[in-house]
Order: structure tokens, then sequence, then C-alpha cells
């Protein structure tokens, strides 16, 4: 039944997410990997045409991988952080010709954690204070991480304003008393955490918390091949891990 499998490229393949989803895929007789990529290869080399690309590279490589996967007409699947609007943008521009799926997390319990995130702030939306906590490991380098910044926009949604607007990075010195819509985010940076998520809504005289812990790193190589499953056969757009899950709103 190989023929009938999905054939995958992995770029970031040296780095630890590429090498978890290489020896995920290695166990899965419905993957085929047929390409990998990362600094010093020839993207047209180890991007094959038709082939879904799954990327955890860099913000700023990705764009120009997007560029590439449209001449090949390769979906995609993205799990790279920290993009600035710009970079984003481009991304956005290339999913009109190809399906494109972005997620800053593609653990099937982190993505049910942004629905139930979802759900509680749009009900929870007078006298509840809500704070995020993120803790990643020390070599983690885009701070808040891509998922804390992704709570923080379905926060932010359900308050009816502007991300922008209403995070609050930390608190040191005399920071004054706490607004009613500020969304307060804190990054820890330690060890060997991978991956904690904990979001916070207080009340007087009760406390909500939300928390998804990560353990191992197989999590997010598992949604990611889900996710480039799921992509192989979808029309062009941009899709994020909730789509692939049935859990968007529309869905």
């Amino acid at each position: 039944m190989r023929d009938m499998s999905t054939k995958i490229v992995i770029s970031g393949s040296k780095g630890r997410m590429g090498q978890t989803i290489l020896e995920c895929a290695k166990g899965d007789r419905q993957i085929e990997v047929v390409g990998m990529l990362d600094i010093g290869d020839f993207i047209e080399e180890a991007v094959k045409a038709g082939a879904v690309v799954i990327d955890f590279s860099s913000h700023s490589f990705t764009p120009t991988l997007a560029g590439h996967a449209v001449r090949k007409k390769c979906p995609l699947v993205i799990g790279t952080t920290g993009f600035t609007d710009t970079e984003r943008n481009e991304i956005q521009k290339a999913s009109q010709s190809i399906p494109i799926m972005l997620s800053p997390n593609m653990s099937v319990g982190v993505n049910v954690l942004f629905a139930m995130t979802q759900r509680a702030a749009s009900v929870l939306k007078e006298g509840f204070d809500v704070e995020i906590i993120e803790k990643h490991h020390r070599l983690k380098v885009d701070s808040p991480s891509g998922t804390a910044a992704k709570l923080a926009e379905l926060i932010a949604q359900s308050k009816g304003g502007s991300l922008s607007k209403l995070a609050r990075h930390g608190r040191s010195g005399d920071a004054g008393k706490r607004t009613d819509d500020e969304i307060g985010i804190h990054a820890v940076r330690g060890g060997d955490f991978v991956g904690e998520h904990t979001v916070l809504f207080a009340g007087e005289g009760e406390t909500i918390e939300l928390v998804h812990t990560a353990n191992s790193r197989t999590i997010f190589a598992r949604g990611a091949l889900r996710a480039a499953q799921w992509i192989a056969g979808a029309k062009p757009g941009f899709y994020d891990m909730m789509d692939v899950l049935g859990l968007a709103p529309s869905a």
C-alpha cells in the first residue's frame, strides 16, 4: 500500500523537531519521506514536486520556502514560529496558490486548549483577569512562545480588542494597577521544559486554570504528520491545526 502513502519533505531536518518527525515517519506506513532540507542544502533538489513540505526551520527562511512550494505545487505544513507581519503576509499570499497549514503548536491537546480557552474567554468576559504563563527549555529563541501568542490572540478576539493594545509582557517596578482588559503574558526559560502553557482566569472568589504540559516532542511530530495527511487533499487556502482537527468555530 506504499503507493497510497503521503509523501513528505522535512524542512529543518537536522533540528530537534525535524529529527523527531523523521523518527515518527519511519514507523508510519502511511508516510513516505522523499526529501530532507536544512542549512546548506539546495531547495530545488530537496523539495519534490507534489510532496507535502513540513517546515520547522526559521521564520526568515519560511517565506522563501513557500515560494518554492508554490512553484512545485507542494502543500505546506508550517510549525515554525516567530514570524514578522511581513513574513506572515508573504506566507498568506502563497496560500492563494497552494494549501498552507500554519500552527504554532500541532499537538492535539494544545489545540483542544485553544478551543477551551476561546470558549472560556467568551463566557468570562466580565470580572475575570486573564494571565498566560508559558515555560520552555533554555535554548528556545523566540518569546513569548507562538502557542502563548495564539492563546492571547484568541482571548483578545473575545474581548473585542487588539492584542497589541491589550498584551502586557511581564511586569516590573511601579507597573501600576492592573487594567480590566489587559492580558498578562509571562515567559519562563530554563532547563529542558518541552513546553507548558497555563491560562489563568482570576475572578473574585474563584479561579479557573487551563493547563497543558508537553512531556515529549513526539506529540508535535505526530500532529505534523496528521496535518500533512489532511492537507494533501485540501484546496488552496490558509488553515490552522484547529481546521485539521475539526475544532474551528465554523466546523
